[in-house]
């Protein structure tokens, strides 16, 4: 489940609004220290019950919360008349927001929450997509790029939804073998392109 995302824009600008605009969109590559309470997606990193470290809210009808989101970062620096904008992109999990309830910790549980963050995942790549296709300028780069994290945003909240919705938080068995083939074969054809 997702409640919220963080993001930060920094702006380094030292020459003209006429310059020419270079944009590059990259992955941000994250090593967190020991004792993080982020962990950043990797696709061949599986979540286990021990990230989740949250206190369980047992007022909830789930049985654990996966608290993903995603968010960017932006530089820009300009010389000679030509301005370069690099957009670094990140996926994370929080620990601290993310909690199982007690005897509820089993591997039918971690697929579902592991989707939660997958979803993230298959959402901060299309939010990746719409970045390199869009039409910056220095006119409106910042604009630009907080409309396309806005509108990703609410499509990943959206899917997060209907996910949980659909598979009324993974106890419907069928809709959620449904689901973990969507999933994955999304997530399969991220890798190839």
């Amino acid at each position: 489940m997702i409640k919220n995302a963080v993001f930060l824009v920094l702006f380094f600008v030292s020459s003209s609004v006429y310059a020419q605009v270079n944009v590059t969109v990259k992955w941000q590559p994250v090593r967190p220290f020991v004792g993080a309470d982020t962990i950043y997606y990797q696709p061949q990193k599986k979540l286990t019950w021990s990230d989740f470290k949250g206190k369980p809210d047992y007022t909830s009808g789930a049985a654990a919360v996966t608290e993903s989101g995603f968010g960017f970062k932006m530089t820009m620096n300009s010389y000679n008349g030509k301005t370069n904008i690099v957009i670094t992109v990140y996926c994370y999990f929080h620990k601290r927001k993310s909690w199982v309830k007690k005897d509820m910790d089993t591997d039918y549980a971690l697929e579902h929450e592991q989707h939660h963050f997958d979803v993230t995942y298959i959402n901060t790549c299309l939010f990746i997509q719409k970045l390199k296709e869009a039409r910056f300028d220095l006119g409106n780069f910042s604009s630009l790029a907080n409309k396309i994290y806005d509108d990703s945003f609410k499509a990943l909240g959206k899917m997060q939804d209907e996910y949980d919705g659909q598979t009324s938080n993974g106890r419907i068995k069928p809709m959620q073998v449904s689901w973990n083939k969507k999933i994955e074969q999304q997530l399969a054809a991220l890798i190839i392109n």
